[in-house]
């Protein structure tokens, strides 16, 4: 019954790697989804990091992640995703609730995202954490407050991106640690699927962003 979360949670939420850890280690590969997991200082939660090569550009991708309210088709078990606030093209906040299996409480969260790329590099930067404030809570539903969502998308050529994206599951409430670690490799491939899905439809394969050069 838990499974349902750890797949989501697992996709969406991380921390960023401090030193003193010890190495990534390849947990799961599949359909060239690779899944690396390694041991966090002070955490019983694993960290985990994705990597996929794609056929895409880097703003197919970045127009797809900012089309929050389309994630219910392709980030699992998402209930609801909803935009709150725009404040340019390349940065804006959203609510999102996850649906559990019963006797679990879902989850919500307000994140904040904005895009960056390296003028020189062109390596573009999504981050994403999540941020107090906006919304109140909701009876019934545990609020997730801490966490730092990170994309890396690094221009390989004219047709290709290495996708990479980091993460370690702190989902609040009273879950097991051993049962988020034993299922958090299965987040990304499910959602990284149907990620390759959805960026073959017209308004993300034609998307043509000011702020993100190619």
């Amino acid at each position: 019954m838990y499974r349902g979360i750890i797949i989501f949670l697992s996709f969406y939420f991380h921390i960023i790697p401090v030193s003193g850890q010890s190495e990534w280690k390849l947990i799961k590969e599949d359909t060239g989804i690779k899944v690396f997991s390694k041991t966090v200082p002070d955490s019983k939660i694993k960290a985990i990091k994705a990597e996929l090569i794609l056929k895409a550009s880097a703003s197919q991708l970045v127009a797809l992640l900012l089309d929050v309210n389309t994630a219910t088709k392709w980030v699992f078990h998402t209930k609801s995703c909803v935009l709150i606030r725009k404040i340019s093209d390349s940065e804006l906040y959203y609510y999102s609730e996850v649906s559990l299996p019963w006797p679990l409480e879902n989850r919500d969260f307000v994140a904040h995202i904005k895009v960056f790329q390296d003028p020189k590099t062109k390596v573009v930067t999504v981050d994403a954490p999540a941020v107090p404030g906006w919304m109140a809570a909701k009876n019934g539903i545990v609020r997730i407050s801490h966490s730092v969502g990170l994309w890396i998308i690094t221009p390989i050529d004219k047709e290709r991106i290495k996708l990479e994206y980091s993460l370690q599951v702190d989902p609040g409430g009273v879950i097991p640690a051993w049962v988020v670690n034993t299922f958090a490799a299965q987040g990304p491939i499910e959602s990284f699927k149907k990620m390759q899905v959805q960026l073959k439809l017209p308004q993300y394969k034609n998307a043509s962003l000011t702020f993100i050069q190619n």
